[in-house]
């Protein structure tokens, strides 16, 4: 099923998206997206259906094509205090503040949101494979997070983010078994299995 472009057509609108939500480490990454109205491409899709490749090849067209994108995060220090969910949504009022143009809508993927100025929004059940926009910035903030965590990668190599990218694989939790954890994990979470004890370090 093709993706729609546009909720409201005859307003400015911006998707939001954001990625490593689940994660045991790294930041929460959000994108905002202002697509032209005549924006077609047939590859663009929510970026969970995309390989990474094509995700590389999106990101480019988005940031070249769109009329305004940003992208911004919320670090695991920041995530721990206030919680993951408040993270996801500031980290998507900190992108959507950083656009070239502030948007008249507002399509979120997911089905929460907190209100963003005065601008009204719509929250989309897996939007990101539903709206033009959600999809680019599903696309926008993934990429950018997954390069993200490949520097960490680089300063931490133990833990294997450049393949994991700070998702609860078992191959991440054992490296925490061992290595103990770094300032880019979230504390909040369940490092570990239920019962396994953790010394924070």
């Amino acid at each position: 099923m093709p993706l729609l472009p546009f909720h409201h057509p005859d307003l400015v609108e911006a998707g939001c998206d954001e990625a490593g939500r689940g994660c045991l480490a790294g930041p929460v990454f959000a994108a905002a997206v202002i697509l032209p109205k005549d924006f077609r491409h047939p590859l663009l899709n929510d970026s969970k259906q995309l390989s990474e490749n094509q995700r590389d090849v999106l990101r480019e067209i988005i940031e070249k094509e769109a009329l305004a994108w940003s992208v911004a995060q919320v670090d695991a220090p920041e995530i721990d205090r206030i919680n993951i969910l408040k993270a996801s949504f500031l980290a998507m009022h900190r992108a959507l503040e950083n656009l070239a143009q502030q948007p008249e809508f507002i399509l979120v993927d997911g089905n929460r949101f907190y209100k963003y100025a005065a601008v009204p929004h719509l929250c989309v059940v897996k939007g990101d494979g539903k709206y033009a926009a959600i999809a680019a910035a599903s696309i926008l903030a993934k990429t950018w997070r997954d390069e993200f965590m490949l520097r960490l990668h680089a300063e931490f190599p133990h833990y294997n983010w450049h393949s994991n990218k700070g998702y609860p694989t078992e191959a991440h939790r054992e490296a925490i078994r061992q290595h103990g954890i770094t300032p880019y994990h979230r504390r909040s979470f369940q490092l570990l299995p239920e019962g396994e004890q953790l010394e924070l370090f």
